[in-house]
Parts: C-alpha cells; structure tokens; sequence
C-alpha cells in the first residue's frame, strides 16, 4: 500500500512438487538466498542439482562458490522459454494470482504471514 517494491524467492521441490520455502524482502542478495538454502539443507539435505534462472543473485560468485563448495550442480533456464520450467512457473502464476496480485498489504509482515498461510494450504492440497 505505501508503494514499496518487494521481491520473493520461491524454493520449489520439482520432484516432490512441494513448496518448500517462500522469502519475501525487500532485496534478495545472492548472500540472503545462500543462507536461505543453508536452513533448507538443514532439514531436506542437499540437492544434486538447483534449477534458476539467470538473476544477478544465482551468477554472483557468493552463489557460484556456495553450489561449488556443496557439489550442487547448477542448471541455468532457457530465457524466453517457460515451457521448460513449467511446473515452477505454473506454481509462479498460481502464487501470484492467488497472493500477490488478489491481495493488498500494508507492510512486509502481511506479506509474510500471508505467504506463509497459502504456502502451508498449498503444500496439503498440491496440484
């Protein structure tokens, strides 16, 4: 509502189809998504491989190094082509029509709480 910008980091299972982790601020450094995905591996363990998209936060070196250090192998998206990433820009479009775009926040915290909520519903009747 006060017309701040702000971005999400959507983490998605593609095997297990589950969303395992929404971040929403302001700014999403390549710093903030490596200490996001170290609580992730906490719990889930690590993955052979991550698929991002070309975003300056996924080939900044703080990134790079944190796959390299993890033998995480990187697949990098086709740019212009959803198609190969369809059940991520799927589960993309269903957040933002049923969060981002249907509702108004007036802070961060709403954001969050909100996200939070539909991730949980999303998780116990995914598509």
């Amino acid at each position: 509502m006060d017309g701040r910008c702000f971005r999400t980091f959507n983490v998605i299972d593609d095997y297990n189809r589950e969303a395992l982790r929404v971040e929403v601020d302001i700014s999403l450094t390549a710093a903030r998504i490596t200490r996001v995905m170290d609580q992730i591996l906490l719990i889930r363990g690590a993955p052979e491989r991550i698929r991002v998209d070309h975003g300056p936060e996924f080939t900044n070196a703080t990134f790079l190094a944190w796959c390299e250090q993890r033998n995480i192998v990187i697949e990098y998206t086709q740019p212009g082509k959803p198609t190969k990433n369809a059940f991520v820009e799927r589960f993309n479009g269903i957040f933002r029509n049923g969060v981002l775009d249907g509702l108004c926040f007036m802070n961060l915290s709403q954001v969050r709480e909100e996200t939070e909520r539909w991730v949980k519903e999303y998780n116990t009747v995914r598509p």
